[in-house]
């Protein structure tokens, strides 16, 4: 009887453990804000996304507003186009809004961070994000550095 005891918890153990996996896996991967939900679309087009990808995060002030809803290529301008998805309950943001791509956590996701201006009239459906930062790219930076510390030597 005893041993029938054990296995059973064991085996509510082994179940909670892999309920415990999967919503970690879901957590790292973003796919737990995965349902539809209504909001409105803009986009922001940035020279460099980075690791940027869809499902990402967009933020403001720290709390999460929306998200990516799709990332492109425009050929004419040679910039990425990002759209994002804004919540309906954050409908006041102002049209001199800027958006930069930053890193967080240990993991190094890229998330969207909104930073609201000073205008009166509010982004709506199809605005476009005119204020925009690029991600920085780690590579871009040692290059700088390094560049930099060979043309200082060789002036010498």
């Amino acid at each position: 009887m005893t041993s029938r005891i054990i296995e059973i918890l064991v085996g509510l153990f082994m179940v909670l453990f892999f309920a415990a996996m999967v919503l970690l896996a879901t957590r790292i991967s973003n796919l737990s804000g995965i349902g539809g939900g209504s909001g409105y679309e803009i986009t922001a087009s940035f020279d460099n996304i980075g690791g940027l990808k869809v499902r990402a995060p967009v933020s403001a002030g720290g709390v999460r507003v929306g998200k990516v809803t799709g990332i492109s290529y425009d050929s004419e301008s040679f910039r990425a186009n990002v759209t994002m998805q804004i919540e309906d309950s954050h409908r006041a943001f102002p049209l001199d809004t800027s958006a930069s791509i930053y890193t967080a956590g240990l993991l190094g996701e890229q998330y969207i961070g909104l930073e609201p201006g000073a205008e009166e009239d509010f982004l709506e459906e199809g605005h476009e994000i005119e204020l925009t930062q690029s991600a920085m790219v780690l590579e871009k930076l040692i290059g700088q550095v390094v560049f930099s510390k060979s043309g200082n030597n060789s002036s010498e």
